[in-house]
């Protein structure tokens, strides 16, 4: 009786260890993920709930997007193949935006096989929904690996002289807990954030429906970049190296976290940094943005000031115009007061509210709008007014609210339900 358990044990070893070995040999690479599902669009998409979804790791250690040239002639190398495989995978992944391993058609089929045998995948998820503007904006919806959605939008601007700049507008959480009161993305909730090949795979999606190269990524989608900073910090480092996006040609757009700005000063970046301010005040902008109760005005100033100075980069702020709740002439005058006593070369993006579906919030007319801007200008406070675009898309930015799918995201006082519908939304 032994003897045949015995027979069987070595069997199952003689069977299982190869593979095994190749499985989890590689543990040490930090990559990101989100197998690829194909689905059609309906009304109500159930998702998965994993038990810690927020605190997921922000990469997945099988994912090829995402990682270096260096990580994987490292990775090729691994699997016994000559480093200069690594530099195929790179040139196939970031520049051919091959979507399956199997479409690695110049690599040997046995390193093919190897790295899928092992649990590899490139990490590209499916579009669930396209939805085009007059314009010429576009919003994707895209599905991943736990059936959550995610948006981005493509907003493509021709010059003068007929040359294209392609802005990608991406998320960087599925939903958002700040809850902004005037943001269709609070509205939906949360549910955690996304990991670094998530972030990364929406320019290469933009990239893919307009057949263009991005040329601007703003980090002003669904969710907020600060409280995901890491994956936000990974991706932006892809963007620039490998999908070889300039550095200033990137914005990270922030309503405010405690200590991230700090934190994000210390890379020293050559990107934009935008701050949500919506308000001139503090007690305002609790009442717009609750988290602001956490971060008063005067802190989040202050690190914009120290951000300037370690980084010599200009601070952008942002203010949606409420009408009749933050866009008076008085206000502006107040908002001009502000910026100059914390610092100066300050600029102020303007952005006129996209009504959403349910809010109580009323877009301002153009002539106050000017005003107000007017107001700013004439106390040298240097603005812009943002073009909306994709309204009949329901892309604008905060409009980006899921047509198919409006219940709530799951929160953490859920989490112990298996099931629940998604909200995409921004």
């Amino acid at each position: 009786m032994k003897a045949m358990f015995a027979t069987k044990i070595s069997m199952l070893q003689h069977v299982c260890v190869v593979p095994l070995a190749r499985a989890t040999r590689h543990r040490s690479f930090t990559v990101s993920a989100s197998a690829s599902t194909t689905g059609t669009p309906s009304r109500n998409l159930t998702v998965s709930s994993p038990t810690s979804s927020s605190r997921a790791p922000h990469v997945d250690p099988r994912v090829l997007l995402g990682m270096s040239e260096h990580d994987l002639q490292q990775l090729a190398v691994e699997f016994g193949q000559q480093s200069y495989r690594g530099k195929q995978l790179h040139h196939l992944i970031y520049k051919r935006k091959a979507k399956e391993i199997q479409d690695f058609s110049h690599l040997p089929q046995a390193f093919r096989n190897d790295l899928i045998e092992a649990g590899w995948k490139i990490g590209r998820s499916p579009i669930y929904h396209t939805v085009t503007a007059a314009d010429g904006t576009v919003k994707l919806l895209l599905k991943l690996e736990d059936n959550r959605l995610i948006e981005t939008v493509g907003i493509p601007v021709e010059d003068e002289k007929g040359s294209m700049r392609l802005t990608a507008c991406v998320s960087s959480q599925v939903g958002c807990p700040l809850r902004c009161s005037f943001c269709a993305t609070g509205k939906g909730g949360y549910s955690r954030n996304l990991q670094r090949h998530e972030i990364i795979e929406q320019v290469l999606a933009i990239e893919d429906i307009f057949k263009h190269r991005v040329t601007n990524v703003v980090f002003r989608g669904m969710g907020e970049p600060m409280l995901n900073l890491k994956s936000v910090l990974d991706a932006h480092r892809c963007l620039n190296k490998d999908v070889q996006i300039g550095q200033r040609m990137i914005t990270i757009s922030t309503v405010g976290v405690p200590n991230t700005i700090k934190k994000l000063a210390s890379h020293k970046l050559q990107s934009t940094l935008a701050v949500s301010l919506h308000a001139p005040n503090q007690k305002l902008r609790e009442m717009i943005v609750p988290s602001a109760k956490s971060y008063p005005l005067d802190a989040i100033m202050k690190d914009c000031r120290d951000y300037f100075a370690e980084t010599s980069r200009r601070v952008s702020f942002e203010y949606a115009l409420l009408a009749g709740v933050n866009d008076s002439a008085e206000q502006a005058r107040e908002l001009a007061e502000l910026l100059h006593e914390w610092g100066r070369g300050y600029h102020v993006n303007l952005i006129p509210f996209n009504p959403i579906e349910g809010s109580e919030y009323r877009r301002p007319n153009k002539k106050t709008v000017s005003a107000f801007a007017g107001a700013l200008e004439s106390r040298k406070i240097t603005v812009s007014i943002r073009q909306t675009r994709g309204l009949d898309a329901s892309a604008a930015c905060g409009q980006l609210r899921n047509n198919f799918q409006k219940s709530p995201l799951i929160i953490e006082s859920d989490r112990e339900e298996s099931q629940s519908d998604v909200a995409v939304a921004c």
